[in-house]
């Protein structure tokens, strides 16, 4: 499942994108629908400034990883929105993306393939640490190895919290503290 990125293949990924966008536009404009080209064009300008501001947060591994995954193959759809927009000049950006890699393998490994599934992650980041809060909708086939997983210890500066966890729904969140430096 870690596929290692080069260039090209990442500027593949970005023009199919942008070339769907751009014929999904030039369908409704075919159909005579400026309301939804409207639309459209609002939420590639939203998705855009949160790919800036993710970029922005100075975890470039991590940034990487949330902008990728949805050209993974997860049986989920990653969705993400940065509120606040410390940078992370500290944060172990190396642990964070190993621990979230981690996480989205085994989510992909005990959710139902090819359900409507769904990841949304909201990223705070503060002069403290980072805070995520992560929220799963769909269909989780193993809740107690997924719940198991959650409760392990990955790294000092990472916790995890307000853990709950149902057939349908995975909700929790993630704290990683500020490396601590000079003392």
């Amino acid at each position: 499942m870690n596929k290692d990125w080069n260039t090209i293949e990442f500027l593949r990924h970005v023009r199919h994108d942008w070339l769907n966008k751009i014929q999904l536009i030039k369908g409704n404009l075919d159909l005579n629908k400026p309301d939804r080209v409207k639309e459209i064009i609002n939420e590639i300008i939203t998705e855009t400034k949160q790919e800036a501001k993710l970029s922005n947060l100075d975890i470039p591994q991590f940034a990487t990883k949330l902008l990728i995954a949805n050209w993974e193959n997860y049986y989920f759809r990653l969705e993400y929105e940065v509120l606040a927009e410390e940078k992370c000049q500290v944060t172990e950006d190396e642990v964070l993306t190993e621990w979230t890699t981690l996480f989205f393998q085994m989510l992909n490994q005990y959710i139902k393939p090819f359900a409507d599934n769904h990841l949304f992650i909201s990223i705070h980041s503060m002069v403290e640490g980072i805070r995520l809060y992560i929220d799963f909708n769909g269909i989780l086939l193993d809740r107690e190895t997924m719940s198991q997983f959650l409760q392990q210890q990955f790294s000092k500066q990472l916790t995890l919290k307000n853990i709950e966890i149902s057939e349908e729904e995975l909700v929790f969140e993630v704290w990683m503290n500020r490396e601590q430096t000079g003392k």
